[in-house]
């Protein structure tokens, strides 16, 4: 049968679609683009904010209604969360967070026998790490390895604690074949990711945490950069940094969530740092690494956040001097305490902080780009675009340069000019 992926959401999504994708291929199905002919159409979820169930609404929509006669199948968070709305968009499979290798066979029995299923569990209950089969399909340069499911953090503006259950860890031995296996399958860069990889190792209690595993996969895949996903702040400690840094091909780019600069929002999300914690982390990351791209998420407008503690995040915000940002105006998430508390800001308030932030984060990025600047860098190279070659450095600056053929290839590049978020360079 013809099979069409859509993915919305984190990066754990991407993985599971590509998984997906590969268990599909390996049972002889074939893979079609989503605006083209397919016997099922299967949307990945994400349900991380009101406005990521209202995408995900609107391509189920879209999909029942162009493809009357094929069966859409729906995954991820938000069917884990809400289940009951799938009724009212006609969906005829529902799935949820886990047993993707479950979720395949349903979505043969669904095409063959043309009956509404519903397979949701409990995500509470899961004990144990689904492992699929890590990377994705001919021709990308990059792999997603995921290393770990689940939270416990419950931050009071988050449903995916409820959507994805407690953590499971993948165990190391797998991870080093997978990471093995991933190099010899001729990819150059292996991504750890996860819902929230500080946690790795926490529900194996063997006493091994998330540096031990990223040290294994170093190992296991000497010839491969190694990024990581998401940091919890607290990760980051001496130890680690002193560990870290003697890992030659870890790619020095740390992306620390921070949320909020100031201490009682911190502390109204149920984060488990302070400023104060988060600052040592970039300074020892500073310390170790030269010129780490220090990157990081932050909420504005979240509820009760007067005028002066937006102020303090935008201070501190500027002391961390990020190499990027992604700023999100707070989006009410009902079924979390947040979307309770009193205080809630005018959406325009929300905006207009989000604008502020962003202007000051797109200046940092702009001092932290003007530091490469005639310097000679390697860049993996994934993909031509209108006759330029672009990939990233170890540190995820993404680079444009002309070229031939360099797909797939780290070379090295003399980086000569700022454009936007990109820096434009030629092949030394």
């Amino acid at each position: 049968m013809k099979v069409a992926f859509y993915t919305l959401g984190c990066k754990v999504n991407q993985y599971e679609t590509q998984a997906l994708e590969q268990l599909f291929t390996q049972r002889g199905h074939t893979l079609v683009p989503f605006h083209g002919a397919a016997d099922a159409y299967i949307i990945n979820t994400c349900s991380v904010t009101a406005v990521s169930d209202k995408k995900s609404r609107q391509v189920i929509r879209r999909a029942r209604k162009e493809h009357p006669e094929a069966v859409v199948a729906v995954c991820g968070c938000y069917p884990q969360t809400h289940t009951g709305d799938m009724d009212k968009l006609g969906v005829d499979l529902v799935s949820g967070t886990g047993d993707r290798l479950g979720f395949a066979d349903l979505v043969e029995q669904a095409v063959r026998e043309r009956k509404p299923i519903t397979a949701v569990d409990d995500a509470m209950k899961r004990l144990d790490f689904e492992v699929l089969p890590a990377g994705g399909l001919e021709g990308r340069t990059r792999a997603m390895l995921k290393v770990e499911d689940g939270c416990v953090n419950f931050c009071t503006y988050c449903i995916i604690p409820y959507a994805r259950g407690r953590i499971r860890s993948l165990p190391m031995e797998q991870a080093k074949q997978q990471a093995a296996q991933l190099q010899q399958q001729g990819y150059r860069e292996i991504v750890l990711t996860g819902i929230e990889i500080s946690s790795w190792g926490h529900d194996l209690r063997n006493g091994t945490s998330l540096i031990d595993l990223i040290q294994a996969v170093c190992h296991a895949a000497p010839q491969c950069r190694i990024r990581l996903g998401s940091l919890e702040p607290r990760t980051v400690t001496q130890e680690f940094c002193l560990r870290a840094a003697k890992l030659s091909n870890l790619c020095p780019h740390f992306h620390l969530s921070l949320q909020s600069g100031c201490d009682s929002v911190l502390k109204r999300m149920n984060r488990k740092y302070d400023a104060e914690r988060y600052l040592q982390s970039v300074t020892l990351l500073r310390q170790h690494f030269d010129r780490p791209a220090i990157t990081t998420d932050l909420i504005t407008g979240f509820p009760g956040e007067s005028e002066e503690e937006f102020a303090q995040t935008l201070a501190f915000i500027q002391r961390c001097a990020f190499a990027a940002m992604h700023v999100f105006p707070y989006s009410k998430r009902p079924g979390t305490p947040a979307a309770a508390m009193p205080d809630q800001l005018p959406n325009a308030v929300k905006e207009a902080r989000a604008h502020a932030a962003a202007q000051a984060a797109g200046r940092m990025e702009q001092e932290y780009l003007s530091q490469f600047l005639g310097q000679t860098i390697p860049v993996l190279f994934e993909e031509e675009r209108g006759g330029l070659w672009f990939g990233h450095t170890p540190n995820y600056i993404p680079v444009l340069a002309p070229g031939h053929d360099l797909h797939n290839c780290v070379v090295p590049v003399l980086l000569e000019q700022i454009d936007g978020s990109t820096l434009l360079g030629k092949v030394v």
